[in-house]
């Protein structure tokens, strides 16, 4: 009713309004349609430009539309699915620093650059795989990796084929060989027993000179409560074992207990991992396993640096390993591990060396590289986002200046209304980003007048907005495109000053009395 043309007379205006009401004339076909309503109570507006509903019947109920939708996009997945591979890897690179440590105190004359400690790359792994669908329900996998310690190494191949046979359960055929090891022949299982419980069962044939040396694990795992999963393990063949262990992962905690009785391996593990509810997800962690190889206790950290790139990094002593210190760093799909050995000995320098280094090494880099480097980039990617949307930024101003212009005659007899009886009145209304740090004053304001927007949704002396953005509400717009945005309103309400100020996103309502201005101050 506000944006009909029939309802303003200025030429101007009129133009105006009949260019808003054709907006809302578009949404209501769309909502009025059962079939395009569905549509976008189900997918949005991105769901009436799938191409493909011309095909679809009129007649249809929403529930046959979800379906045809999602047939829809099967397909269109499915021809994704053609040209994508998912691709992983690692690359470990092991670095005796022993002789940082572990030197004799005499310095030998006959022994050449004997003055500084070496530091040898004395073993390295590098493992690839990719995947390529080949249907929906098959799946072609291709690895390979290539390994050498003390100048000693080799590699190897496979080749796995799996199918999804049902919603329950996959199976997987593999293939190998390598310089080291013959032929490899495998299959594996997986298979949901009940909604709680599965079962993951691995044959595997190695072919070698001594003959065939065949190996079979299963696991069978149960949900024991929201959080907790049970696991119970059988390894026979090479290094046969049985192992049991309970994990339970929550949103700020991950602990994990676990017994293991095998040849020749047998220990007792317990490891508990905190997870920092911060923009960097840190973690903090720590684990003690003991069995009859010895002791190894172990603890670090890890931080997300970037969007892709998580860096972390553990201390482990142990008897009689000595003590490590392993770097890792995680990009996308890609691994680098750097397990460094500094010592064969239990000795308190080489165990704060390795843990207040990485420390000081890292906040540092924080410091000086990683932090000006991506607020360089947000500032990069918030400036390419406003040359993509300033045409449309500038409509959306326009259009919102336009809505203003049009709600002024409904706006003065709200107005008159709400004064009669002493009830909501929006005073002053700002929308966008506010600087209120000191430190930060440099920074342009960006924020727009939506007084009179908000004084057009007044009803009954209240003022509710759900939780969305306020940039779509009539005669608002984003005035700073990718930043956090608030919404400062002044009003009065029986006389009396009111303030309120909350982040776009979040739900208002008005008017309430924890917003009344404190006047004896």
């Amino acid at each position: 009713m506000l944006y009909h043309p029939d309802k303003h007379r200025d030429p101007d205006l009129k133009s105006q309004a009949e260019r808003l009401f054709n907006l809302v004339h578009q949404a209501y076909e769309v909502l009025s349609d059962p079939q395009t309503r569905a549509i976008y109570d189900i997918y949005g507006k991105k769901g009436l430009e799938m191409e493909g509903w011309e095909v679809v019947e009129r007649r249809r109920t929403p529930a046959e539309i979800r379906e045809e939708f999602e047939r829809l996009q099967r397909e269109r997945e499915e021809r994704r699915l053609q040209q994508r591979t998912n691709p992983k890897g690692t690359i470990s690179v092991g670095v005796d620093a022993t002789d940082l440590f572990d030197r004799y105190d005499e310095e030998y004359e006959d022994v050449s650059g004997s003055g500084f400690p070496q530091i040898e790359i004395n073993k390295m792994h590098i493992s690839q795989s990719i995947e390529a669908p080949l249907t929906a329900t098959d799946t072609a996998i291709l690895s390979g990796s290539l390994s050498t310690q003390n100048g000693n190494g080799g590699g190897s191949i496979n080749f796995a084929l799996r199918r999804v046979t049902s919603a329950k359960g996959w199976g997987e055929l593999e293939f190998g060989a390598g310089d080291l090891q013959g032929p490899l022949f495998g299959l594996k299982l997986f298979r949901n027993l009940t909604p709680r419980c599965f079962v993951t069962t691995n044959c595997a044939l190695q072919f070698s000179s001594r003959g065939v040396r065949p190996g079979l694990t299963t696991v069978l795992a149960r949900n024991l409560d929201k959080n907790t999963v049970g696991y119970l393990q059988w390894r026979w063949g090479i290094q046969s074992a049985m192992n049991t262990s309970i994990v339970r992962d929550t949103k700020t905690s991950h602990f994990t207990v676990a017994l293991q009785l095998g040849i020749p391996h047998s220990f007792a593990l317990i490891s508990y991992q905190h997870k920092f509810q911060d923009d960097e997800q840190t973690r903090v962690k720590g684990s003690l396993k003991a069995g009859f190889f010895g002791t190894i206790v172990e603890y670090g950290a890890e931080r997300k640096i970037s969007r892709h790139s998580v860096l972390g990094a553990a201390v482990s002593i142990g008897v009689p390993q000595g003590v490590s210190l392993k770097v890792k760093l995680n990009r996308a799909s890609q691994t680098y591990f750097f397990p460094i050995h500094l010592t064969d000995q239990l000795l308190p320098s080489a165990v704060f060396y390795a843990t207040a280094g990485p420390l000081v090494l890292y906040f540092a880099m924080h410091r000086l590289i990683i932090k000006p480097y991506l607020r360089a980039q947000k500032e990069k990617e918030l400036e390419k986002q406003r040359e993509n949307t300033a045409s449309d930024i500038l409509q959306k101003k326009q259009e919102a200046e336009a809505a203003v212009r049009l709600m002024q005659e409904s706006v003065r007899r709200i107005i008159e209304a709400e004064e009669s009886r002493m009830g909501l009145i929006i005073v002053n209304a700002w929308y966008g980003k506010f600087v209120n740090d000191k430190s930060r004053k440099s920074e342009k304001v960006k924020v727009i007048d939506v007084t009179v927007p908000l004084q057009c949704l007044v009803k009954d002396s209240k003022l509710i907005l759900t939780e969305a953005s306020k940039a779509g509400l009539p005669g608002f717009y984003d005035p700073c495109v990718g930043e956090e945005k608030n919404l400062r309103v002044l009003y009065q309400f029986r006389g009396v000053l009111h303030q309120v100020m909350v982040p776009d996103s979040e739900a208002l309502r008005i008017p309430k009395q924890s917003h009344r201005i404190d006047t004896d101050g």
